[in-house]
This record gives C-alpha cells, sequence and structure tokens, in this order.
C-alpha cells in the first residue's frame, strides 16, 4: 500500500491525493463537521445514493461485504463498493457497479471535490470519502455496500442517514487511541452507525461489545439478529452448513481460506435474508463459490512463489491485531494439522500495534519468524523492534532488510517450508505489487 505523503508522486491520481494529505494536519481527526461542510458545497450526493448496506466492525468488514457483493452480483444486480484502506492502488477503495473506478473518473471526482473544499481543513479520508459519494450518486446502481473507515459514529461514511441495513462484525480491540481503551467503549463509537428504521445484523460478539450493541439498538427500536444466538453456520463434512428461523441451507465451503471465513460468510447469508436482498440460495452458492479478496489468507503463486523450493507454499494475510492474528493462527493450525511443513512467519507491523500481542497466537507453531520494516512506511515499526520482540517472546528470529532478501531467507528452510507473510494491509500491498498480481 502506498502512502503518497512519502513517494514522488508517479501518476495524476497520486499528485492529487498528495495535495488531499495537506489539507489537515491530523491523518486522522474523526468528526462529521468537516465532510458535512463539504458534501453541503457538492449538493448532498449523500442523499441521491442506492440502497446502502452500511458495515462496521474490528475485523471482517471487508470479507463480509465481498461476499455480499458476490451473493448479490451472483442473482445479477449491479453493486457499488466502498472499502478501505487499499493494497496498491487508490482506485480499490471504490468500486462502481461492479467495476474498479477508472483513473479518469477518479481524478474528475477528486479535483471537484478538492475546489469545492478550497483550503478548509478537512482530513484525506473525509474528502476522498465525499468523491467517493459524487461518484456513487452518478453511476446507476441497485446498492451500496459501504464501509466505515474508523469506529462508527463520527467516521466519515456515517453521513448516510437512511441505511437499508447495517451489519456489526466482531468488536475487539483497536484503534484504542482513537475508540476506547476497552471492548465496551468501542462498541459504542461501532454501534452509532445504527439508524431508527434500518434492520440490523451483528456478528458474533464478546459479552460486553453484545451489551452496548443490544442496548443502543433497543434505545432506536431495532431488535437485531444475532451471531450465535439467532443464526449461526458451521463447517460441516467440508460444506458450509446455515440455520435461522427460517431453516437450514447446506451450502458449499467458502472460496476464502479459514474457519473465520465460514463465520463471515454467515454473517453475509443473515443479513440477505433478514434485509430482504434477491437473493436464492443458488445465487448465495454461487457467491460462495466465487467470492474474491485479497490479501486475507490469499495463496500466492507467481513470481514470489518461484523463488521457493519447490513443493514450498506461501501465503498472504493481512490481518494485523489481536483478533486478525488468532484467527490466522487457527487457519494455519487447521492447515499443519492435514498437511504438516515448518512455518516461517514473515511479519511487519505499523507502530501503533504491539508485536508480541500479534505474535503470541503463533507461540509453538512458528519455526521461524523474519522481521521486516514495512517498505515506505514511517509509521511502521523497526525491523530491530520486531525482532527484539520476537526474540523475547521465545522465538527462533531474524530481521531483513526487504521482502524479497526475507523471502530468499525463508527459503533455506528444510525441508520445503510453509511462507506467510502476514501483519498488515501495507505490507500486504507490497507484497502483491512485488509478485505483480494487484487486486483488479
Amino acid at each position: 500500500m502506498l502512502l503518497f505523503e512519502n513517494l514522488v508522486p508517479v501518476s495524476r491520481t497520486d499528485a492529487i491525493l498528495k495535495r488531499l494529505l495537506a489539507l489537515h494536519p491530523k491523518l486522522i481527526d474523526l468528526s462529521l463537521a468537516r465532510i458535512e461542510r463539504l458534501l453541503g458545497k457538492i449538493g448532498h450526493p449523500e442523499e441521491r445514493l442506492p440502497p446502502v448496506i452500511h458495515v462496521a466492525g474490528t475485523n471482517g468488514k471487508g470479507s463480509t461485504i465481498a461476499y455480499l457483493r458476490a451473493f448479490l452480483e451472483a442473482s445479477g444486480k449491479t453493486v457499488h463498493v466502498m472499502t478501505s484502506p487499499h493494497l496498491v492502488r487508490f482506485n480499490e477503495r471504490i468500486r462502481l457497479a461492479g467495476k474498479l473506478v477508472s483513473s479518469r473518473r477518479l481524478n474528475q471526482a477528486l479535483e471537484f471535490c478538492e475546489e469545492a473544499n478550497g483550503r478548509d481543513p478537512i482530513t484525506f479520508f473525509e474528502i476522498t470519502t465525499a468523491a467517493a459519494f459524487k461518484l456513487y450518486a452518478e453511476v446507476k446502481a441497485d446498492y451500496l455496500l459501504l464501509e466505515t473507515g474508523m469506529g462508527g459514529t463520527y467516521d466519515a461514511s456515517n453521513v448516510v442517514k437512511d441505511p437499508l441495513g447495517v451489519i456489526i462484525t466482531p468488536v475487539d480491540l483497536d484503534h484504542q487511541a482513537f475508540l476506547g481503551e476497552t471492548i465496551a467503549e468501542i462498541a459504542v463509537s461501532k454501534a452509532g452507525i445504527l439508524k431508527r428504521g434500518a434492520k440490523a445484523v451483528f456478528g458474533r460478539q464478546r459479552d460486553e461489545g453484545r451489551t452496548v450493541l443490544v442496548r443502543h439498538a433497543a434505545r432506536l427500536g431495532i431488535t437485531p439478529k444475532i451471531m450465535g444466538e439467532d443464526f449461526d453456520g458451521r463447517p460441516e463434512d467440508g460444506r458450509l452448513v446455515f440455520n435461522d428461523e427460517n431453516g437450514l441451507l447446506d451450502l458449499p465451503p467458502p472460496a476464502l481460506f479459514g474457519a473465520h471465513q465460514f463465520d463471515n460468510a454467515a454473517l453475509a447469508i443473515a443479513a440477505t435474508r433478514h434485509f430482504g436482498l434477491p437473493v436464492t440460495e443458488a445465487h448465495i452458492a454461487e457467491g460462495l463459490r466465487r467470492v474474491d479478496w485479497p490479501a486475507r489468507l490469499m495463496p500466492l503463486t507467481g513470481t514470489l512463489a518461484s523463488l521457493l523450493p519447490e513443493g514450498s507454499e506461501l501465503w498472504l494475510d493481512g490481518g494485523h491485531n489481536a483478533h486478525g492474528a488468532a484467527a490466522l493462527a487457527a487457519a494455519l493450525g487447521d492447515m499443519q494439522a492435514r498437511r504438516p511443513m515448518p512455518l516461517v512467519l514473515i511479519f511487519g507491523l505499523m507502530n501503533t500495534r504491539k508485536p508480541a500481542d500479534f505474535l503470541a497466537p503463533f507461540k509453538g507453531m512458528a519455526e521461524r519468524v523474519i522481521a521486516l520494516t514495512i517498505p515506505g512506511e514511517p509509521n511502521a515499526h523497526d525491523k530491530a523492534v520486531l525482532l527484539e520482540a520476537a526474540k523475547a517472546s521465545g522465538f527462533t528470529a531474524e530481521a531483513s532488510r526487504s521482502i524479497l532478501n526475507a523471502l530468499a531467507r525463508a527459503g533455506e528452510t528444510r525441508p520445503a517450508p510453509r511462507v506467510v507473510f502476514a501483519g498488515s494491509l501495507y505490507l500486504g500491498g507490497h507484497v502483491l505489487h512485488q509478485n505483480g498480481t494487484p487486486p483488479s
């Protein structure tokens, strides 16, 4: 992933985004006032959107949206999507009627918003969200799947007043400096996207988060559907078995890897049924087979994989917090049980994450850990910090100067290893770029 303030612009889009970063000194400053001001100047496109499904939570937002998109497109519907962050190109954040926004159209929308905003302070995420809403209002589609950037109440996406439905994926500890130090405090922020009159579906929650979400929903007259209570999904004989008040579905397994993806898929299925989307069981089955969401426990072939010894495996995962690390470790544990291989973890982290917390789930599993400074990211932990944390946690660890060097060192493992890049979507973007397989 590219941080534009640290790059010499290589395209018109990069040059525009670099200018937008200079409009507000803080990269994150949660508020709705600035984006509401700008949306007013550009004609309130947020009031002219197709039916919106708004998604918040700590982990699983993007995967849940990927399933919803796959189900709806299998039914013949056209879908706008907004997600963040991107991996290689900013265009990945904005999907118009099924296709990534073109650079020409993106540049026009960004420059329109830049001119309308003038020199008024506004964060990068706020002004780019305004540009996205402008595009979504201009291009016809049946639905908009809208992911929050951070939190909920004061996230720029929360200017949508009447969503068709709201999904809150599992709430866990992340971004504590902005959202609160406890799960309950973070849940308060996530609950901010709930709206009176909009149906809601909640993922599997910890007790303290569930209590907050349900209480907030009750104040708005909402009776949410909750995973583990009103519906559930589980792997059974290689299939996904889903059940809710309407009965049981016997479905193919998700195309995305990991046991946690059964939960994400079940959450999306529950939303399609509860929100009354025009999706049949056959559409859900087709969507499960063809769903795609890059850098989420993704097997890599091609350039980078060819650098490893024959018989090796190469994987990429963008999970970046303790909850995501636990899900990754569980999925790798299943792989190791089916086909044992030496596991080499190549990881990089942003400095808002605690290395020991991320590494803890891999104890007793990773044979080697290779620490890497995420290229081009001034807010990444230095590899020396990560190396010290890995050694203090009891891992056999070393540091590497680059992605290619780390891969070469991992390839020295015998027998042929299972190598996993992990710890950050920022790192994931650089890996996909070097592999020549950017999202499309």
